[in-house]
């Protein structure tokens, strides 16, 4: 049985801070390959973010030429060939289940390669690093003009001001680009500069240039530690074959200094290839040390490895004491065995066919589709009228969508009740048996129909009816089904 405890017995302390106060981190320039991995992507990314909206795509008279744009007024979206209307709101759930099974079969072979490479904050973080270091210096300069803050000289005040407008025109044009996808780019950009665009557009410039600025300025690590939850879901996901930034301490250990590690090789004794020399924890983007083995801050980003890849050159050490490995492969190595990689598994091979299955589902449907739908809806009140002559009329909502960039010419026809004649309100047709109208291109039409049942052929109960919508030109056909009831 639990004894009670009274509020005074416990033990409080008034002194220590309730969490760690963060540990500014100052990454130290590198080069090598996976840096050179990096540039290439943050390029690529941000020329793809910045100028996609600047791109042209024909889609005929009428239709916006823009490449990628969301036109929400008229409820379109359009990534060039392909228009997407609300109705195909699908497509964007499978385009969301596609991407959370590339991100699980990413994380399955090469770890947090999405954080370490591709994922937005990483990208814009890595761009403000680079401004960083232009301006103000590397990582010794930057250490020790802060730690001397009280000295604010003419120079240094410069290099401040320099930095943070950098900053900020960085932040307000990817505020600004992220608005030019939802109207076209150059008449934005030309309403922007004369203050004539929406009020909305400049909201919502402001909220993203703020974000970006204190995300990638001034949070930084904290964002991938503590904010994201993708570290904490990845580490569930993973298993022991996945690739990992790994310190290899088979060969590294024990550590040592170069001329103390010769000293031990002479007298016989082991000594590591680590020459502890912190390189890996310079350069490191959360300023963690990968040599105490597998952390929560680790992006996966590789720069420890060119760090001390280019320490090994130097001493004349093989490269590779860190890098994409696991802990399998180490074991193997120490009991002098081969390692082994696993790229091809069942984890990797059930994602890959997730992918595919859902891809081509997509790719399928997509090529498949009809750009003329109907929908009908009957009338409710009242649900059927008997006519003076003995007939039965049904009236129905139907909806037609003419999804094309052209006009069509499409004619009605009723499989229900015997001899049915039908009639579209308000609409002129050149054969009354089978009604044909105009529908304009890319527009949603709503018509009302009448469908009477002649006396000789009413129907004594509820019976199916299938509408028919053909394209005169082209014969294209969709269907729809409801209900002939009786009065």
């Amino acid at each position: 049985m639990n004894k009670p405890v009274t509020p005074e017995e416990l033990q409080y302390d008034n002194y220590g801070p309730l969490y760690a106060a963060r540990k500014k981190v100052y990454p130290q320039s590198v080069s090598g390959t996976f840096r050179r991995i990096k540039w290439a992507l943050m390029a690529a990314c941000l020329g793809v973010y910045y100028f996609l909206p600047f791109v042209r795509w024909n889609r005929g008279l009428g239709a916006p030429d823009q490449a990628v744009l969301l036109d929400f007024p008229n409820r379109r979206f359009y990534f060039f060939f392909i228009e997407l209307w609300p109705q195909e709101v699908y497509y964007f759930t499978g385009l969301l289940i596609l991407a959370a099974v590339i991100l699980f079969l990413m994380n399955s072979i090469g770890g947090r390669i999405w954080c370490g490479y591709l994922c937005p904050q990483t990208v814009w973080t890595d761009l403000f690093y680079a401004v960083e270091r232009l301006v103000e210096g590397d990582r010794r300069e930057r250490m020790k003009k802060d730690a001397a803050a009280h000295k604010w000289t003419a120079r240094r005040i410069s290099e401040v001001v320099l930095k943070h407008s950098i900053w900020l025109m960085i932040a307000w044009w990817t505020g600004g680009a992220w608005v030019l996808y939802f109207s076209d780019a150059p008449t934005l950009v030309k309403d922007l500069a004369t203050f004539q665009a929406p009020l909305l557009a400049y909201v919502w410039i402001g909220i993203l240039t703020t974000t970006t600025y204190l995300l990638a300025g001034y949070m930084r690590e904290q964002v991938c530690v503590y904010m994201c939850p993708w570290p904490r879901i990845q580490a569930s996901l993973t298993d022991e074959w996945a690739l990992n930034v790994t310190y290899r301490y088979d060969r590294g250990e024990k550590r040592c200094s170069v001329k103390k590690a010769a000293e031990l090789r002479a007298l016989g004794e082991h000594a590591g290839d680590c020459v502890d020399c912190n390189q890996c924890v310079a350069v490191c983007p959360t300023g963690i040390d990968i040599r105490n083995g597998p952390q929560l801050e680790c992006i996966q980003c590789g720069l420890c490895i060119d760090a001390c890849d280019t320490v090994m050159k130097k001493i004349g050490r093989p490269t590779g004491l860190i890098g994409y490995d696991n802990d399998i492969n180490i074991h193997l190595r120490q009991e002098g065995k081969a390692p082994i990689y696993r790229i091809v598994r069942p984890r990797t091979l059930a994602y890959s066919a997730i992918i595919a299955a859902v891809g081509g589902i997509m790719l399928y449907t997509l090529a498949t589709r009809s750009l003329l739908d109907v929908n009908v809806l009957h009338d409710r009140n009242p649900v059927a009228i008997k006519l003076s002559d003995g007939s039965i009329r049904n009236a129905y909502t139907v909806r037609l969508l003419n999804k094309s960039g052209f006009d069509r010419v499409i004619a009605f026809d009723v499989d229900g009740p015997v001899n049915a004649a039908v009639h579209v309100v308000g609409a002129d047709s050149v054969t009354p048996d089978r009604p044909q109208i105009v529908i304009p291109r890319d527009t949603t039409t709503e018509l009302r129909l009448l469908v009477t049942a002649p006396e000789e052929s009413n129907p004594e109960k509820s019976t199916p009816v299938n509408f028919h919508v053909t394209d005169i030109g082209l014969g294209v056909m969709a269907s729809a089904t409801d209900n002939f009831v009786a009065p």
